[in-house]
Parts: C-alpha cells; structure tokens; sequence
C-alpha cells in the first residue's frame, strides 16, 4: 500500500512538471484545421497530435451570406467535445480563425460587430486569447484604399470589444510593416495586433527579416511561418528560418508559429506529408536549438 501511495504522488508532482515545461517553450508550433481538411472537425486535434504540433487553430466556420458563422463550438456539447480531446490530446486551441473574412467583406458587412461579438463569446467560453481576422480580398488596403476609413472605424469598434473581454485579434493585411506601424497607430487599440503572415512580403519582395524588424516584439501577436505553396519550408530558398529565430531571440518574441501552407508542389493535397514535415522542420529550429 505505501509503495501505491507513494507512486501516485510522485506521479501526481511529475504532472505539474511536465506542464511547467511545455507552458515555459518559448515558441510553440501550430497547425489550422481549415489546412488540414478538418474545418471545426475533432480530427483536426488528434492529426495535429500524431503529426507532433504543440495546437492548433480552429476555425470559426463559414459565413457566406449568414448574419454570422456557421459555428456550432456555441452549442456546449460539441465545445465541450473539442475541449475534452484537447485535453486528452494534450493539444492547445491557442486561437479561433475568422477564415470566411479572406472572401467576405469585413469593410463593408452589415453584421460584422455580430460576428466579432460571437467570436469572441466563443474566446471565452474555450478560454482562447487569439483570434485571427484577415482582411481579405474586398479589405485589401493596397488594391483598395479607398476603404481604409471604414476598416479603421471598424476595427476601433472590434479592438475595443476585444479589450473588454481580455482578448486579442489579430489582423492580416497587405500592407508593408511601416504601414501596419501606421494602422495600428490609427485603430489605436491593444485589442488589436498582427498576425504576421511570411508569404505577404516575400511575394512583394521585401525583406523578410527587416518586416519583422519594423513591427517589433509588440505589435506581433501571432505569425504565420509559412511562404507559398511550392515546397517544404527546409528546402524553401526565400527563407533563411535560423535568421528568423535569431532576429525573433533578440526582439525577445516568443509565442505561436503556425503553418498555413508551403506545401510541395508535387503533393499538395497530402496533409499528413506535408505538415508533418513542416512541423518537425520548425521544431527542429525553434525548439532543438540545433542548426
């Protein structure tokens, strides 16, 4: 009986330990179930599991034409489901994805503070303090500057909901860092970051490593560590990943590094190929610490 006892508190304080640990990674390595064909799907969160990710994002369903998402994370079951898997997986949900915003227009929706509001109901009912905005197509500042106005005042609006509730949206624009420096001067909200996306400047061919630079340690919430879809990230020659945890050591960054894409070309539509080999290339640079 002592030896029982003494096993299952010995077992009892390694599990603070290991949580320690993990909480103490400086950058963690995530996956989104929208890019592994599991939108608001429980697989999502076991495939990220098996292919060795530290979490992933979940989306908050399709918009389209409705008033709001399609989310079904609102109904307590299916929530509850997904919180248990994560869990037991000892998988992280770090951030919910507004995803139906690349198509739709945030500038111009009618009903866009309802979609803010439910996401970020949704935030805290999972006890998720990201969320990812994009501002798609119709937003494009670059293309359409014309509806900056109406971007600005509606991201005043959101940044305050999201202050309010202790959380942070995080936007994906097309503009340059010093232009985003700017933006985010305008909103003027801590309710408002970006989500740096590695594929933005690369394909305008700026200097990757100088955006980072520019936006610094506290206006990046989240970045996207990915380019576009061609090869693997190891074998991509636009970027130089040791010089990226470098310049991110010393900003004194730390947080998530979620893959969207830089799939192989040759096999785009192999998930489990193509994240798996993404995801042990990052940890291999991030958290090996061995080049």
């Amino acid at each position: 009986m002592k030896k029982i006892i003494a096993t299952f508190l010995l077992a009892a304080i390694a599990l603070p330990a290991i949580s320690l640990a993990q909480s103490a990674q400086r950058y963690k390595i995530g996956l989104i179930d929208l890019m592994l064909l599991k939108r608001q799907k429980l697989g999502a969160i076991t495939l990220t599991k098996q292919l060795g990710a530290d979490g992933v994002e979940v989306d908050m369903g399709g918009l389209g034409n409705r008033v709001t998402f399609e989310n079904e994370l609102l109904k307590d079951s299916v929530r509850n489901k997904f919180l248990q898997t994560a869990k037991e997986n000892n998988v992280e949900i770090f951030s919910l994805a507004m995803t139906g915003y690349y198509a739709q227009s945030f500038c111009n929706r009618a009903t866009y503070q309802k979609t803010i509001e439910d996401c970020i109901t949704t935030m805290k009912l999972m006890n998720v303090k990201v969320a990812f905005l994009p501002l798609g197509v119709q937003c494009d500042l670059r293309k359409n500057p014309e509806v900056r106005d109406s971007v600005v005042a509606r991201l005043k609006v959101a940044g305050k909901m999201a202050e309010d509730a202790g959380v942070v949206i995080g936007i994906e624009t097309a503009l340059s860092a010093k232009e985003e420096v700017q933006l985010l001067k305008d909103i003027n909200s801590k309710g408002i970051k970006i989500y740096f996306n590695f594929s933005n400047p690369l394909k305008e061919g700026r200097d990757l490593i100088k955006e980072i630079k520019i936006l610094g340690k506290d206006r990046i919430c989240m970045i996207h560590a990915t380019n576009k879809d061609s090869v693997w990230l190891q074998n991509d020659p636009q970027i130089d990943m040791y010089k990226v945890k470098k310049t991110l050591d010393k900003m004194k960054w730390t947080g998530w590094l979620v893959i969207e894409r830089s799939r192989d070309a040759t096999k785009p539509k192999d998930t489990k190929y193509n994240y798996g080999a993404n995801t042990a290339y990052l940890k291999k640079v991030f958290q090996d610490g061995k080049e």
